[in-house]
């Protein structure tokens, strides 16, 4: 069973240099975060061994958020090889984030 990845300072960056990543930005106190957290959890599941789902709790990662310019969340940033090369801000449905996903694996 797939589960996503608590991401921190101390294994952000292996995390997400190789292979393809979605990285969920968000806080316990969001309510369009929970509102998503179940698609995310969904998508550790389809997408194990294929691509890294991830999380950062932005109140307790505040200098990764800092990084990446997170100004509102939650902040989904898709990853390819380490680099950053998408972004979708604000809650989305599980087809876009499987779609933006699939295109990246592609």
């Amino acid at each position: 069973m797939g589960k996503y990845l608590e991401l921190n300072g101390s294994n952000f960056e292996a995390t997400v240099k190789e292979g393809v990543s979605l990285v969920d930005f968000w806080a316990p106190w969001c309510g369009p975060c929970r509102m998503i957290a179940p698609v995310i959890e969904e998508l550790a599941e389809a997408f194990e061994g294929k691509a890294n789902i991830c999380k950062v709790n932005t109140d307790d990662e505040q200098d990764i958020a800092v990084k990446y310019g997170i100004r509102s969340i939650p902040t989904i940033l898709f990853f390819k090889d380490g680099e950053m090369v998408d972004q979708m801000v604000g809650a989305a449905s599980k087809q876009a984030f499987e779609d933006k996903i699939n295109s990246l694996l592609a």
